[in-house]
């Protein structure tokens, strides 16, 4: 089912406009006017243009759309995708961070560890959610969360989507740094199967520290890199606003990550976006967790951390 109250992006003006008039000419037709051949033909003409317009997305457009209020969360994928699903709070230190969700649940009737970074749409949820940025409790929850997996030999499942890691005050005193690299080395050793997902934005450490899995999987039209665009335009040039100068430069769209080799899969997205229909993308996205989980569980332990030590040794490259 397509979303409701869609906000549209600069570039997709033409497409608003398009669809505003299918829904004058809707409003015309409870009037005991029939207007279906009209309102047929230009829904097909906006199924085209939005065809088109998103099979030649720029990577600075990329960037917009795996930002989009609309797109799918965490706890939207649960919804759709899994079944049981029971919440799980606090990494037993300091407190509970929302901009984390993670719990146990059922995926086809198989118990999983289903982690994931969580942002917020309206203005409330935003600031409870902290712009979907961790602290270091929120990374330590995550951890707690994967070595209660490893002890239940549950596979888990993480869905990534920050600008990164929370760069307060509060958070640096609390050991920001380290509860990122705790986490990277405590997920190259767990023994079970972990399948991520960059959704929408990959931002950083803020992403890795929930990204180190035997199989990355990332969405047709979300990023991942080391930094925002706006970041490393006003680290290169001091002007934030040259965002889309710097998202060329940086590559960060699926289709260059693939060719690096640092993701294994893109999973195709409804046309117009996963914004436009979440039950759609749900369920791209859970043929491919599906599949790939069916595919790792085949492995002993002994192979299945040797192969993850493989896929992350060949990631660097070396030009003379």
């Amino acid at each position: 089912m397509a979303q409701n109250n869609q906000s549209y992006l600069e570039f997709e003006k033409p497409i608003a406009e398009l669809e505003k008039k299918i829904q004058e000419l809707l409003s015309f037709s409870t009037d005991g006017v029939d207007l279906k051949n009209e309102v047929s033909k230009l829904e097909k003409k906006a199924e085209q243009m939005r065809a088109e317009l998103f099979s030649n997305l720029n990577r600075w457009q990329t960037a917009q759309v795996a930002r989009h209020i609309n797109r799918p969360f965490t706890l939207d994928y649960i919804q759709h995708i899994f079944t049981d699903f029971v919440e799980l709070h606090g990494d037993r230190n300091f407190g509970d961070d929302h901009a984390i969700v993670g719990g146990l649940a059922r995926m086809d009737g198989e118990p999983v560890m289903v982690i994931g970074h969580q942002k917020g749409r309206d203005t409330k949820e935003k600031v409870f959610r902290n712009f979907g940025m961790p602290n270091p409790e929120g990374y330590r929850k995550a951890l707690r969360l994967m070595e209660m997996a490893e002890r239940f030999k549950l596979p888990i499942i993480t869905f990534v989507d920050t600008p990164g890691a929370f760069p307060g005050i509060g958070a640096e005193e609390r050991g920001q740094a380290e509860a990122i690299a705790r986490n990277l080395r405590e997920m190259a050793r767990l023994t079970v199967p972990i399948i991520v997902v960059i959704t929408g934005e990959g931002g950083s450490g803020g992403a890795l520290a929930i990204a180190v899995g035997d199989r990355v999987l990332m969405l047709e039209h979300s990023v991942y890199a080391v930094i925002s665009p706006e970041g490393c335009a006003a680290i290169l040039w001091s002007d934030g606003t040259k965002g889309a100068q710097a998202a060329e430069a940086l590559k960060l769209t699926a289709t260059d990550i693939k060719e690096l080799e640092v993701i294994d899969e893109i999973v195709p997205e409804p046309v117009g976006g996963a914004h436009r229909d979440h039950k759609a993308m749900a369920d791209n996205l859970h043929e491919a967790l599906a599949r790939n989980l069916k595919e790792l569980k085949k492995l002993s332990e002994p192979d299945l951390i040797e192969a993850r030590y493989q896929k992350f040794r060949k990631m660097s490259r070396f030009i003379e």
